[in-house]
């Protein structure tokens, strides 16, 4: 039985995904090569310790130059690809990697015809982040939507680190989960 894609579950048409295409030119032939992908330009939030260490020891295999990492994020949150929590959650990291160009997302988004799911992470990052111009730049590139029906995409706490202690006692903070700068090429 065939896996019901975002798409279906959100109550789209389906369309051939450029990205997937071109991602699949490069090799990158399945949805697990798009995790690899972004683990190995370190998103290592989501990924078992074994996992990281593969990645350490074989070097990307593209660079943003071939696969960008805005491509990237586009890639894994395709509507064309099977419903997957954990590749929804990395899309929405690889979304908020440093320097990202809002326009382009917005851009490719367009493009890959799942505008609604980077509006609803857009504006789960404005609320996380709202001192960050970033998430309102891709607001601003975007129509507006409403809001899914809750449980069709994660929940705003799937895409956050969040302490439950700190030194001033208990108290929630949130932190957008996003690849390690120093790792991202």
């Amino acid at each position: 039985m065939e896996r019901e894609t975002l798409a279906q579950r959100l109550g789209m048409a389906p369309h051939v995904s450029a990205l997937l295409t071109k991602a699949e030119g490069l090799g990158l032939r399945v949805p697990e090569d798009l995790e690899w992908l972004a683990t190995a330009r370190g998103l290592r939030y989501y990924s078992s310790p074994s996992e990281v260490a593969m990645v350490r020891e074989s070097p990307a295999l593209h660079g943003v130059e071939d696969f960008s990492n805005e491509e990237l994020a586009l890639a894994l949150l395709s509507i064309c690809l099977p419903y997957s929590q954990q590749r929804i959650r990395m899309g929405a990291a690889m979304l908020a990697a440093e320097g990202n160009s809002p326009a382009d997302i917005a851009r490719l988004a367009g493009r890959e015809r799942n505008e609604r799911v980077v509006h609803y992470l857009a504006r789960l990052g404005e609320q996380v982040e709202p001192a960050n111009p970033f998430w309102s730049e891709i607001l601003a590139h975007l129509p507006e939507f409403d809001p899914p029906e809750p449980d069709l995409l994660p929940h705003v706490t799937r895409f956050v680190a969040m302490t439950g202690y700190t030194r001033r006692g208990s108290e929630t903070v949130m932190q957008w989960i996003r690849p390690q700068a120093s790792v991202v090429a």
